[in-house]
């Protein structure tokens, strides 16, 4: 099967797929240079399925090699559209960094949109396993829990897609810190797939929430695991912009933008993007740094 998902313009799928690193963590994998990716996704009812992306000219041209129910093509097209933002509006953003020499770019190229997997659940696991650690952890913890519990692709069992509440939940913790080698974030992991499991906590309403993001971000921050660094990352996610992920990276970077590489701390990186107001997330993230030429 293959069908062409429409996007609000302008957009531009490499622009998506190289926002941040998420291309680089199991089950997405990147097919080239044009922005063309593959994802295995776990649908609800039960199907393991390759998603095959590539760029079309009003948007993403999506195949499917598999027998699919209407329901399930629905499924997968609300997934997609999630993933990649299609249906984002990013005009005021754009009005106000066209008038800016180091975000001018960005309006160029349809930048703005930050890839997303197709659940927070998937999202937020994945925030908690970039802290305090190097990329290349991230990516070793994320393949061992893909390869050790996701659902194999029947046309090819060595590909597994992303495990779900359930199966997470099904490890215990001596298995996750020792097996999957998380470890001190095993805990924090475990108690996650079993609050989302059991339905004591409902991460996929956050995504339609219309609680302030700063009430949202108490929710996070009441997620254990997740601090004020990853809390801002995921409100980026879900599409809020108003809070900055300040770390050293960010520090180092302002410290060199606006004061000479003289030692700073996190309220003057707050202080360099308070004016972008509810876009300052963005303004940061595509910002065009001085100290990365």
């Amino acid at each position: 099967m293959q069908i062409e998902l429409p996007a609000r313009l302008p957009f531009s799928l490499p622009a998506v797929v190289r926002s941040h690193g998420w291309i680089q963590l199991a089950p997405f994998e990147s097919l080239g240079d044009l922005g063309a990716f593959r994802y295995v996704d776990l649908l609800s009812s039960g199907k393991v399925v390759e998603l095959r992306l590539n760029p079309a000219p009003s948007g993403v041209s999506l195949s499917v090699d598999a027998d699919l129910l209407p329901s399930d093509t629905e499924e997968i097209q609300g997934k997609l559209t999630w993933m990649l933002g299609l249906d984002q509006d990013f005009s005021d953003f754009y009005a106000l960094a066209s008038r800016e020499p180091k975000l001018a770019y960005i309006v160029k190229q349809a930048r703005g949109r930050i890839l997303r997997s197709p659940t927070f659940f998937e999202d937020v696991l994945k925030t908690i396993l970039t802290t305090n650690t190097a990329w290349g952890g991230t990516k070793r913890m994320v393949s061992a829990l893909v390869d050790h519990l996701g659902s194999p692709l029947p046309s090819d069992p060595g590909c597994r897609a992303f495990p779900s509440p359930a199966q997470v939940a099904s490890l215990d913790e001596d298995a996750l810190r020792n097996t999957i080698r998380l470890g001190y974030r095993a805990p924090y992991v475990l108690e996650l797939a079993r609050l989302v499991s059991g339905g004591a906590l409902d991460l996929e309403a956050f995504k339609t929430s219309d609680l302030p993001t700063h009430e949202l971000r108490a929710q996070l921050l009441a997620i254990k695991g997740v601090g004020g660094y990853a809390a801002a990352n995921l409100l980026m996610l879900l599409g809020r912009y108003d809070y900055l992920p300040v770390d050293s990276w960010a520090i180092k970077v302002v410290s060199h933008e606006w004061y000479e590489g003289q030692p700073i701390g996190p309220s003057q990186v707050e202080a360099a993007f308070e004016p972008w107001g509810e876009w300052k997330g963005l303004a940061y993230w595509f910002w065009d740094w001085v100290y990365l030429k």
